[in-house]
This record gives structure tokens, C-alpha cells and sequence, in this order.
């Protein structure tokens, strides 16, 4: 068995059934909440974020403990978890090393590029005891992958809008943009930025040359009437687009990538 590693390099023991310990799991992560049910391990989740909405049926009865980045640090310690799932991006350094000084398991990731998520079902699955369905998702999301068209005939420039007031758009090295660029829709930041998720005005972006410009239905809940009104202010098509379908990794990404595919072709 290859060794358990997370994305800051801390290898994890496996906790499957064979070791008799049950996990005790809080996810501040949604996309992997419902990897985690997908995996079949929704009884060893004790604590999710209110963001952590899917699916549905099995999380509604799991304990909220606030958001991505505002969590209650006491009402996480009343649930005794042994494991600790967060994100790079999603969560507060400060918060995970205040919770990591009584949670004895910290599992980080960061995907960064779609294939990213294979290593994370195999971590999350080795971990776990659920080395099988995480080589099912596997398999799942390499059939979904070779479907795409990986030598698109035309690239398009594209702004991806993840906020306003301010505006906010995604860098070239964030996992969305990586999404995108399978099916050839190269993503517009600002070029003297740093910022993985900058902010940007509209006078500067539209003084390259600008395909299309996607509005996304989260973080910010863009709508059809953003679209409209934008469409008409900018002169540029304006699409309304999945947030959770290009930015969710874990199992979702395999749905993700058929829904490039429906993008590449309209």
C-alpha cells in the first residue's frame, strides 16, 4: 500500500475497520463532505460546515459548526473528532492550528489541476478503509476525463466572475481556471496581480480581447438578471455557469467534467 500523504506533505495512518477505531470526522470542506458520503464514510462525519450541503439526504443530520471560515472552535471540541479535513484555500490557517492543537488527524488538501482528485479519493479512501469506492471514483472520473475533446480546435479569452462589489475573478494557477483550460477557455486576471482570487475593474479587462464572460452561481449568486444587465453594460456575451460543477473537487468533479463538455459545445 503506498503511503498515505496530504497536501502538506503529513503521511496518515489508515482508520480502516480492520483497525478497530472508529473515526470521529469534521469537514470545513463541502466538495469533500460529499466526497466523504460518496466514499460511503457519512456515519464518521460528527461535525460539516453550513456549506456543506450535499448530499442532501445524508447531511442534514450531521451538526453545523459555522462556515469555511468562521467556525465554533468550541463546539467542534464538544464533538471529540479524531479527524479534521480542510483546504488551503477554503480555510483559515489560524483557525486550523487552533484546532489542530486537540484534533490528533489534520488531513489538508489542495487540488490544484482536475487529475489532482485522483490522489485525493486514493487518500481519502486509504485513510478511511474505503479503498474500493475510491477506486471506483477513479475509474469514474478517467471515463469522464478521456470523453473531453483534450485538442480543442479554437481557445477562447474568458472572465470568470466569482464576486461583485468589488469584482472578483480567478488566476491561471486555481483549480477552476485548470477546468476551464480543458476545454480550451483560457481565464483573464489582472497581470500585475499575485492574488489567486483578484480583484479587478472592468475598464482594464475589457482592454484585452475578451471572448466571453462567465458569471458563476457561487461563491456569489449570480443570477440570469446579472447576466442581462452586464451583457448590456459590457457588450461582451455574458453566460451564467455551475459554480459548484467547476470549482467542487472530489466526486463532484466527475460530474464536472461532463458539464465541460456541455459547456465546450454551446
Amino acid at each position: 500500500m503506498s503511503m498515505l500523504i496530504d497536501a502538506l506533505g503529513t503521511v496518515h495512518q489508515s482508520y480502516g475497520a480492520d483497525t478497530g477505531v472508529e473515526p470521529r470526522i469534521v469537514s470545513l470542506v463541502p466538495s469533500i463532505t460529499e466526497l466523504v458520503c460518496e466514499l460511503g464514510l457519512s456515519s464518521y462525519l460528527v461535525g460539516r460546515t453550513g456549506f456543506c450541503i450535499h448530499p442532501k439526504s445524508m447531511v442534514q443530520t450531521i451538526p453545523k459548526i459555522g462556515g469555511t471560515k468562521d467556525v465554533n472552535i468550541e463546539k467542534i471540541r464538544k464533538l471529540a473528532p479524531t479527524h479534521l479535513i480542510v483546504n488551503i484555500d477554503e480555510n483559515e490557517k489560524p483557525t486550523v492550528e487552533a484546532l489542530a492543537e486537540f484534533i490528533p488527524n489534520v488531513i489538508v488538501t489542495h487540488p490544484l489541476v482536475p487529475r489532482d482528485n485522483l490522489a485525493l479519493y486514493q487518500l481519502l479512501g486509504g485513510i478511511f478503509g474505503a479503498q474500493e469506492q475510491a477506486q471506483e471514483l477513479c475509474s469514474q472520473f478517467e471515463v469522464a476525463y478521456a470523453a473531453l475533446d483534450h485538442t480543442p480546435a479554437n481557445t477562447e479569452q474568458v472572465v470568470y466572475c466569482i464576486w461583485q462589489d468589488p469584482w472578483m475573478t480567478v488566476s491561471r494557477n486555481t483549480y477552476i481556471a485548470a477546468m476551464l483550460a480543458l476545454i480550451g477557455w483560457q481565464t483573464w486576471s489582472p497581470p500585475n496581480s499575485i492574488l489567486r482570487y483578484p480583484g479587478f475593474q472592468w475598464t482594464g479587462a475589457l482592454q484585452h480581447p475578451i471572448d466571453r464572460v462567465l458569471l458563476s452561481t457561487e461563491p456569489y449568486r449570480f443570477t440570469e438578471s446579472n447576466v442581462d444587465a452586464l451583457e448590456k453594460q459590457l457588450g461582451v456575451p455574458v453566460q451564467l455557469v455551475d459554480g459548484e460543477m467547476l470549482s467542487w473537487y472530489g466526486s463532484r468533479a466527475i460530474a464536472g467534467l461532463q458539464y465541460l463538455k456541455l459547456l465546450a459545445q454551446q
